[in-house]
C-alpha cells in the first residue's frame, strides 16, 4: 500500500455541474458558474472583486501588469517560495529582491524589509506558507509609509486569517490557487483578488486579452476594442463548474484537514523520539490556518534525506518543498539578496512534509511509528 503525499478530494456533486455547464453551452468562460464562484470569492471572502483565473501564476502574472511594473523595478519577496513569485514580475522586467524568512511560520521575516526597500521598491509580494498568516499589520505600515503596494500570494492559503480576515484580502491583491494538490481543487485554476476599487476595471481588461469586452457586455461602452496590454487569463467554463461544489463545501473540507493536521500534532507531541529529533510547526499550531501543509524540521539536517528514502520505502509519500529561488539559477540571474539567508537555506535542507489529506487521518499512526522507528536507528 502506498499512502501518497496528495490525494485530491472530491465532493461528488463535480461531475454534475460539468455537465451541467456543457448543456449550457457557455465553455470559453465567463458563463454560469464562473459568475458563482466570483460571487462565492467576493461574498464569503470580503474582497472588492474576484475573478477567476487558470491558474495562480495568472493571477500574479496579471497583478505584475495591473501595477505597472517597469524594467528596473523591485519588488520583496520571500526566496522560500515557488517559482511564479518571482517570475510574474521577472518577466515584467522587474528584479525580486530576496529577503530570509522566520524560523517558527516560514514566511518573509518582517524585520528585515524595510532595510531591503530602495527607490525602485514598488511592492511587497507576502507568500503565507502553509496557509499560516504573515505579519500583516507590520507589513501593511511599511507599505503605507514607503506609498508601496501589497501582494498576497495566497496560493496555499484559502479560509486561513489574520486576526479575523481572511487571507488574500488584506492586501491591494490577493491570488489564489486551485491547482489539483490544493485544499479546495479545479485541477488547474486559480482567482485574482482585487481589495482596492481602483484596480477592479483595468483588472477587467488585462484579463480579457487588453480588450473592454466586459465592459461592452454589460453595455458601459458600444463598441469592444484592444484598450490596454493583457493575455487571456481566463479559465474555461468546464473548470469553473468543477470548482464550484468545492468552494460550496471549502469549509468542510477544511474542517477535515484541520482535523487531521491536529491528529499528526498529537501523536507527534506525545512522542520522545520527534522531540529529540524534530521540531513541530510551531506558530501554524496557534494561527487560524487551513491546514495545508504539515511539515517537520529535522534538526539534523544530515538526516533529512535518509528519513524520507526511509519512508519511500515503507509506502509513504513524505517529500521536501523549495529549493531556494536565490540560489537558482534563474534567482542568480534576475534578482538579488537583501539580507542573510541562513534561514531560508536551514528550512530548505531539513524540511518533510507528510501526507496531508482528507482522510490521511487513519494513516497517521502507521506514519509516525515509521518515523519513529527510523529515528531509533539514527546515530
Amino acid at each position: 500500500m502506498m499512502i501518497n503525499f496528495n490525494v485530491p478530494f472530491l465532493t461528488g456533486k463535480e461531475q454534475a455541474c460539468v455537465e451541467d455547464a456543457i448543456k449550457r453551452r457557455t465553455l470559453s468562460g465567463d458563463g454560469h458558474y464562473t459568475h458563482l464562484c466570483h460571487e462565492w470569492l467576493k461574498t464569503n471572502l470580503g474582497s472588492q472583486a474576484a475573478l477567476l483565473t487558470h491558474s495562480c501564476t495568472a493571477a500574479l502574472e496579471m497583478a505584475a501588469m495591473l501595477l505597472d511594473f517597469q524594467p528596473g523595478d523591485e519588488v520583496i519577496i520571500p526566496s522560500f517560495t515557488f517559482v511564479s513569485s518571482a517570475n510574474a514580475f521577472v518577466l515584467r522586467g522587474a528584479v525580486p529582491v530576496f529577503v530570509d524568512i522566520r524560523s517558527d511560520t516560514f514566511n518573509i521575516d518582517e524585520a528585515l524589509i524595510e532595510a531591503a526597500i530602495t527607490p525602485r521598491t514598488r511592492a511587497i509580494l507576502v507568500v503565507h506558507y502553509a496557509g499560516v498568516p504573515c505579519e500583516m499589520d507590520y507589513i501593511v505600515d511599511i507599505a503605507r509609509r514607503h506609498n508601496l503596494y501589497v501582494i498576497e500570494d495566497a496560493a496555499q492559503a484559502l479560509l486561513s486569517k489574520y486576526k479575523g480576515r481572511y487571507l488574500g484580502t488584506i492586501g491591494d491583491i490577493g491570488c489564489l490557487s486551485f491547482h489539483a494538490t490544493k485544499n479546495v481543487i479545479a485541477g488547474e485554476g486559480g482567482a485574482i483578488l482585487l481589495n482596492n476599487r481602483d484596480l477592479i476595471s483595468r483588472a477587467e481588461i488585462i484579463r480579457e486579452k487588453g480588450t473592454n469586452r466586459k465592459q461592452f457586455f454589460r453595455g458601459e461602452t458600444d463598441k469592444y476594442t484592444w484598450v490596454d496590454i493583457g493575455s487571456s487569463y481566463l479559465p474555461g467554463e468546464v473548470i469553473a463548474a468543477f470548482l464550484y461544489p468545492q468552494l460550496l463545501h471549502a469549509e468542510e473540507i477544511t474542517a477535515r484537514r484541520r482535523q487531521a493536521w491536529g491528529r499528526y500534532y498529537q501523536v507527534l507531541s506525545d512522542s520522545a523520539l520527534a522531540h529529540e529529533y524534530l521540531s513541530l510547526p510551531r506558530a501554524a499550531n496557534d494561527t487560524a490556518h487551513n491546514a495545508h501543509i504539515f511539515g517537520v524540521t529535522v534538526l539534523d539536517t544530515g538526516v533529512r534525506d535518509s528519513l524520507l528514502a526511509n519512508l519511500k520505502q515503507k509506502g509513504i509519500g513524505a517529500t521536501f518543498h523549495y529549493v531556494p529561488l536565490h540560489s537558482s539559477a534563474a534567482g542568480l540571474r534576475f534578482g538579488r539578496v537583501a539580507s542573510s539567508m541562513a534561514v531560508t537555506d536551514q528550512v530548505s535542507n531539513s524540511l518533510v512534509r507528510l501526507p496531508m489529506w482528507v482522510g490521511v487521518d487513519e494513516h497517521v499512526d502507521y506514519i509516525i511509528a515509521a518515523i519513529d522507528e527510523f529515528l531509533r536507528q539514527v546515530p
